[in-house]
C-alpha cells in the first residue's frame, strides 16, 4: 500500500469510464484508497479529477463544483443515448434557415435555472437497477428532473450540421442532454457526437497529466503531481 494523499489532475482518455481510470490508478499508485469528484461518459476526454488517500474525505464537496465542457453536437442526428455511442433512431434534414445566429438565439434561450430530464441512458439507478440496463432492454421509466444551471452555452465554431459549443454549468449537468434538447429546440434534432471536460471548480485540464505519462512516472514525480487537498478545501469539509 502506498502513503499517497491528495488531489490528481487526470486527463481521461475516450473510450475509458471513470471507474476503468480509477481502477487503473489503483494499480499504478498501489492503493485502494482512490475516487473521483464527478463521472465523465466514455465518449468525453478531459479533466477528472481524482482523489487520493484522505483527499477522498472532500468528494462531496470537490463533486458539488461547477464545471466547463467543450463539444460538438450534430444537428439532425438523433440516438437512443443522445451521442454517438447510441443507435441513431432519426436522421433529418437541416433547414436552411437554421443558421448559426438561429443556434445562437437558441443556446441563449437555455440559460439560467432549470430542471433537466436525466436519460435513460445514465447510471442512476431506480430501485436499485441502473438506468442503463433497462434502456438496453427497450424499457423507459419516469426519471425525476433535477435542478442545473446553464451558466453561458454559446458556439464556438461551426460547420453545419456540426456545431463546436462551450457550456458553463453546474454539477449534475448531462451535456448530452442538452445538446439533445437543443435540437429539439430547433427542429430537426441532435446528438453529441464529442465532450472535452476543461474545468472542474479552479481545476483545470491544463494542469492534467495522461495515465500513460502517470504510469511511466517515479514516485518521486507522481507525489509532485499531487495536491494538497487543504489548499483548495475548507477545513469544514474535510
Amino acid at each position: 500500500m502506498s502513503d499517497y494523499n491528495g488531489i490528481l489532475l487526470i486527463d481521461k482518455p475516450t473510450g475509458w469510464t471513470s471507474h476503468d481510470v480509477v481502477a487503473k490508478l489503483r494499480g499504478i499508485l498501489h492503493t485502494r484508497r482512490v475516487g473521483h469528484a464527478g463521472t465523465l461518459d466514455p465518449l468525453a476526454t478531459g479533466l477528472l479529477v481524482i482523489l487520493v488517500g484522505t483527499a477522498c474525505k472532500a468528494s462531496q464537496y470537490l463533486m458539488s463544483q461547477g464545471k466547463i465542457y467543450e463539444g460538438t453536437l450534430k444537428l439532425g442526428c438523433v440516438t437512443n443515448t443522445q451521442d454517438s455511442d447510441g443507435e441513431i433512431v432519426e436522421e433529418n434534414p437541416v433547414p436552411a434557415e437554421i443558421t448559426t445566429e438561429k443556434i445562437a438565439e437558441a443556446m441563449r434561450s437555455m440559460l439560467g435555472d432549470q430542471y433537466q430530464t436525466p436519460p435513460m441512458f445514465s447510471a442512476i439507478k431506480i430501485n436499485g437497477q441502473p438506468l442503463y440496463k433497462m434502456a438496453r432492454k427497450g424499457q423507459e421509466t419516469e426519471r425525476e428532473p433535477r435542478f442545473i444551471r446553464i451558466s453561458s452555452f454559446e458556439i464556438i465554431g461551426a460547420n453545419l450540421p456540426s456545431v463546436d459549443f462551450r457550456v458553463e454549468c453546474t454539477k449534475g449537468t448531462y451535456v448530452r442532454t442538452l445538446a439533445h434538447d437543443l435540437g429539439r429546440k430547433l427542429g430537426p434534432g441532435a446528438s453529441l457526437t464529442a465532450l472535452r471536460r476543461i474545468a472542474s471548480g479552479d481545476h483545470s485540464v491544463a494542469n492534467a497529466v495522461t495515465l500513460d505519462a502517470l504510469q511511466a512516472m517515479s514516485p518521486a514525480e507522481i507525489e509532485a503531481r499531487l495536491i494538497d487537498v487543504r489548499s483548495c478545501v475548507p477545513s469544514h469539509a474535510l
